[in-house]
């Protein structure tokens, strides 16, 4: 991941951007990433599935959307996350043409060129705005990690390896599979 130019960058810099581009803005920078690998894609494209399959068959009003998707944190804080879940109650306060503050749910699937930024930066980010609940996918090391927020500090929930289960407490009776996650 690159970081563009050398200033501080805001909301109203970043409104500018073709549509598409393959920036965030990290604390006032404009950082580029590469386009995410097939394998990763796959990942990301199984993990919809399984939650999008869930929250029809649970009858659940919520709503899980895919990167590319802005989530809006502050001026200088635009985040894509891979995916995002969105409770019902939350969904009138949140939707709008982006994502405007904390989704309940953020799911972040690992790369080498933002594993820094998932785990470091954008997570301490995703604790001080109040998203609920983080999932860190690592296709490399082919486990999970499950952080879950209590008095405003991410606690790890679970770890998961390869053959293992992971629930998540937004999603009450979800399980996704890790082995058939990453087959």
């Amino acid at each position: 991941m690159a970081v563009v130019g050398k200033k501080k960058y805001t909301e109203a810099d970043y409104q500018l951007l073709e549509e598409g581009a393959p920036f965030q803005l990290i604390n006032g920078d404009l950082v580029m990433s590469p386009l995410p690998t097939s394998y990763h894609q796959i990942l990301s494209a199984r993990l919809f599935k399984v939650i999008d399959a869930f929250l029809e068959q649970d009858n659940d009003q919520g709503i899980c959307l895919y990167s590319p998707i802005d989530v809006v944190l502050d001026d200088e804080n635009i985040f894509q996350p891979d995916l995002i879940y969105i409770s019902a109650e939350r969904k009138p306060e949140l939707l709008q043409e982006r994502i405007m503050g904390a989704p309940d749910l953020i799911i972040e699937i690992l790369s080498p060129s933002t594993a820094y930024y998932d785990l470091k930066q954008k997570k301490d980010f995703y604790e001080l705005y109040g998203v609920k609940e983080y999932l860190i996918i690592d296709p490399i090391r082919k486990d999970a990690e499950v952080y879950f927020l209590t008095k405003g500090k991410f606690n790890m929930q679970q770890k998961e390896q390869q053959n293992g289960t992971v629930s998540l407490n937004t999603l009450s009776g979800l399980q996704i599979d890790l082995q058939k996650l990453f087959a």
